[in-house]
This record gives C-alpha cells, sequence and structure tokens, in this order.
C-alpha cells in the first residue's frame, strides 16, 4: 500500500468528529452483518442435504458443515494479514470475495451434480464465516475507554437477523432458482452470493474512513505529538516506576488526533500479521491469552452440545418442527441478548462475565444432559442457557482480547483467536459425535461441564 506523510498543516478531527466516525463504522457493519449472515444460514441450511443427495452417502453430507468450518478457520489468517496491511476493508473485502467465489462454485457443482466440487465450494464459502467473525473486531478500532464491548456486540446482534431469516429463504429462493432454469439446489446459493456482494458493496462505499487505519492514525499522532513535547521540555524527573505512556503501547484513546478521515494516508505502518508474532504476543500477555482461552472454551462446549442435540431428540421421536424450535430458540440465546452482555462486559468487568458465561455453560449442560427422553421443554431451556453463555464468552472474551493487544499486533492476535475458535468448533463436534455413539448425550453434558467449570474456576482464580 502506497501512502504520502501526513501534513503538519493538517488539523486532526476532535472527539466529536472521531464519535460520528464509529457510529458510522458501526452501522455500516451491522448492515453488512445482516446481509452476509443471511448468506451463510440460507445455503448452510440445505448443503448437507444436497452432498448426501449427489454423492448418494450421509457420511459424506456431514462434510459440508465440516467444509465451510474448516474454510473460516483457514482464512481467518489470511483475513487478519489483509487487514494488517491494508486496513479492515481490505480483510472483509478478502473473506466476503472468497464466499462470493464459493457461492459460483457451488452453483456450478449443483449443476454438474459434482459432489467433491461442491464440498470445494464450501470451503471458500468459509470465508463468510470469517467474515462475519473478523467484522465484530472492526467494530472496536475507534471505540473509547470502556465501550469496546458494547460496540462488539451490536454487530454480534445484527447477527439474529440474518440466521433467523436465512433458513426461512432457502426453500423459496430453491424454488424461485428452479423457475428461472437453475438446477435443483442452486437457488440458495445464488442467494447468498447477492448477500455476500450487498455486504461487499456495503463495505466498499461505507467503512470510509476505515476504522482500523485510523486508528493507527490517531496512535501515531498522538506518539509524534509527545515525542515532540519531550524534545521542547526540559529534562525532568523520570516517570514513576509502573507508569505508562498508552501511546507507546498502541492504546491511545482515539480524541487523540489523526488525519482526515476522508484522505486515509498515514505513515507505512509495518504490518505484524504472522502466526509467530500473534502467539508471541500470546505468552506476553497472560490476559489475552485469558481471553482467547475462554471463547475457545465457549465455542466448544456450545458447538458440542448444539450439534448432537438434534441427533439426541430425533432418537427419542421428537418431530422435525420441534427439533427445529428447539435449535431457533438456541440461536436466539446465542445473539439476541448480546448487547446486554456487551453493556455488562463494560460495567462489571469482563472476567466477571466470563465466569458468569461459563456458569451458565455449566448450567446449560446439566439440564440438557440430565433431561428425560421426552422432556423437550428442559432440553430447550438448557439450549437458550448454552446460547447465552456462548454469548458471554464471545462478546466479553473478545472486548478483553482487544484490550489486552497494542494496536499494531491486534490484527494478527484476533486472527488466530478466531483460528483457534473454529478449529476447536470442528473437533468438537468429531469428539462429541464419538462421546453421543460410543456412550450417551448425558455424558457428552458431564464432560462438557467438567470443561466449562474448570475454566471458569481458572478464570476467577486468576483474576484474583
Amino acid at each position: 500500500m502506497t501512502t504520502t506523510p501526513l501534513s503538519p498543516d493538517i488539523s486532526p478531527p476532535g472527539p466529536d468528529r472521531v464519535a460520528a466516525v464509529q457510529r458510522r463504522t458501526l452501522g455500516v457493519l451491522t448492515a453488512a452483518q445482516i446481509t452476509s449472515g443471511m448468506g451463510v444460514a440460507v445455503s448452510f441450511t440445505l448443503s448437507s442435504v444436497l452432498v448426501a443427495r449427489l454423492s448418494g452417502s450421509e457420511a459424506l453430507g456431514g462434510l459440508a458443515g465440516t467444509a465451510g468450518v474448516l474454510g473460516a478457520a483457514l482464512l481467518a489468517l489470511p483475513t487478519a494479514k489483509a487487514s494488517g496491511r491494508g486496513g479492515r476493508r481490505t480483510g472483509l473485502t478478502l473473506a466476503y470475495g472468497c464466499a462470493s467465489l464459493g457461492c459460483l462454485i457451488s452453483v456450478i457443482a449443483v449443476t454438474a451434480g459434482s459432489w467433491p466440487l461442491l464440498l470445494a465450494g464450501l470451503v471458500l464459502f468459509g470465508g463468510g464465516s470469517a467474515g462475519n467473525l473478523a467484522s465484530r473486531y472492526s467494530a472496536t478500532d475507534l471505540s473509547p475507554a470502556g465501550h469496546s464491548a458494547r460496540h462488539l456486540s451490536w454487530v454480534v446482534w445484527a447477527a439474529t437477523v440474518g440466521s433467523v431469516a436465512g433458513p426461512n429463504l432457502a426453500e423459496p429462493a430453491d424454488q424461485l432458482g428452479q423457475r428461472l432454469g437453475l438446477a435443483p439446489g442452486a437457488g440458495p446459493f445464488v442467494l447468498a452470493l447477492l448477500g455476500f456482494l450487498l455486504a461487499l458493496g456495503v463495505l466498499t462505499a461505507g467503512l470510509r474512513p476505515d476504522p482500523l487505519v485510523l486508528a493507527r492514525s490517531l496512535a501515531a499522532s498522538t506518539r509524534n505529538t509527545a515525542t515532540g513535547a519531550d524534545a521542547a521540555a526540559p529534562a525532568g524527573p523520570a516517570a514513576p516506576a509502573g507508569q505508562t505512556d498508552p501511546a507507546h503501547g498502541g492504546l491511545a484513546a482515539p480524541s487523540a488526533g489523526p488525519p482526515a478521515p476522508a484522505a486515509e494516508t498515514v505513515t507505512p505502518v509495518k504490518p505484524a500479521g504472522t502466526l509467530r508474532t500473534a502467539w508471541r504476543t500470546l505468552v506476553e500477555s497472560p490476559a489475552a491469552l485469558r481471553a482467547l482461552t475462554a471463547i475457545a472454551v465457549s465455542h466448544t462446549a456450545m458447538v458440542s452440545i448444539m450439534s448432537m442435540t438434534p441427533v439426541h431428540l430425533d432418537h427419542h421421536g421428537a418431530s422435525v418442527s420441534v427439533i427445529g424450535l428447539v435449535i431457533s430458540l438456541h440461536i436466539a440465546g446465542m445473539y439476541l441478548f448480546s448487547p446486554v452482555v456487551g453493556w455488562l462486559a463494560d460495567r462489571v468487568g469482563r472476567v466477571r462475565v466470563l465466569v458468569l458465561g461459563m456458569a451458565l455453560l455449566l448450567t446449560a449442560a446439566v439440564l440438557a444432559g440430565t433431561a428425560g427422553e421426552h422432556d423437550v421443554p428442559r432440553v430447550t431451556a438448557g439450549l437458550v442457557l448454552l446460547g447465552v453463555g456462548w454469548s458471554c464468552g464471545l462478546v466479553s472474551g473478545s472486548a478483553m482480547l482487544t484490550d489486552a493487544v497494542p494496536l499494531a499486533r491486534r490484527p494478527a492476535v484476533q486472527g488466530l483467536s478466531d483460528l483457534v475458535m473454529n478449529v476447536c468448533g470442528a473437533a468438537g463436534t468429531v469428539v462429541a459425535g464419538v462421546i453421543v455413539q460410543a456412550l450417551s448425550y448425558g455424558v457428552l453434558g458431564t464432560a462438557v461441564a467438567v470443561l466449562v467449570t474448570a475454566t471458569g474456576a481458572w478464570l476467577a482464580l486468576a483474576r484474583r
């Protein structure tokens, strides 16, 4: 990226201007999250059915979800690296661009009747999930101190619209596609493509100035101001031990002056978007390591129980409509209360909300795991709490991770967080299937309960 030095005559905007940019950023990210979330949901609804139909194997059909999760994991670091080099808009464009390409490949695969090609398309389709996850971090770059969790949570909440609407649009999209001459099953991928293209358009037009580029400009301006003041001032006593200048840690408040937002011309920043840098940062920051662990454990616990609940209910005679209702309420628990979770994380502290999340996940595992064969209400209550516990882990953990990492290294560490989160989710699904098949759904609940209890205790003790 070619950049030009800042002119000393450019007046930095004040706090009101920066706050206006942040409000615009949140609105743009929310709109993009709605359309891209719909794209992810509408196609994942039928992807496993299509793979099973084309391959003639239900076992291969299960690889559809794995392909999407694998794609999200593989694209997490490239998305973060692109963000580190060119800003959030560049990283999100890469993610949603890959998802759009995956949709096109999936349409071709369905038309040609090729399930291997469809799986390849679904891997790229995982870019939609990678972009949705990265969007939440984009909401924090310009957040004032003590507001990052709230701002992040609104972007997470926006996924509710797409997650609920998407599955309900899959069948109408398929029917419309067939009337237009498309192969059966191709219509949902075309609708998903439109959703991702809309997200790209919204981000390209609306995410200006780029929040990460502007935040780096703020930090650079603050450093330059501090350096100039130090050079002009007479020598004085050293700062007391333990007192640091936030400008030199990359965590300057947004009120520090950047260049004019419209220009987006900053001095070159060497990206720190490598996996090695991310791991080194985690080792150096115990708070960031705890946050990433909480995110990964919350996601593993949620996915493990959620993925096997439909199977458990089906084995005990629950109808498809009942299973769909339980999962819908679970999804509502995941996203609907995220603004409340974000507010709590900012008001009472990140670690307290993480511990609360682990307690909710523990309660959910106990309720669902000990439910009787026909006790659907108990399972439903457990799944709702499972979603809320996951929200606590994702929202508060993501805010804590962002707060604990210097600005220059945030994209790399955030990308690693999403990579670990997706890998743990995929592993949790596989292990959960083995446990339920070999033992029982109740044993799965016990295993999850042990996992979240140990993590919650570790977080609580580390806080002291």
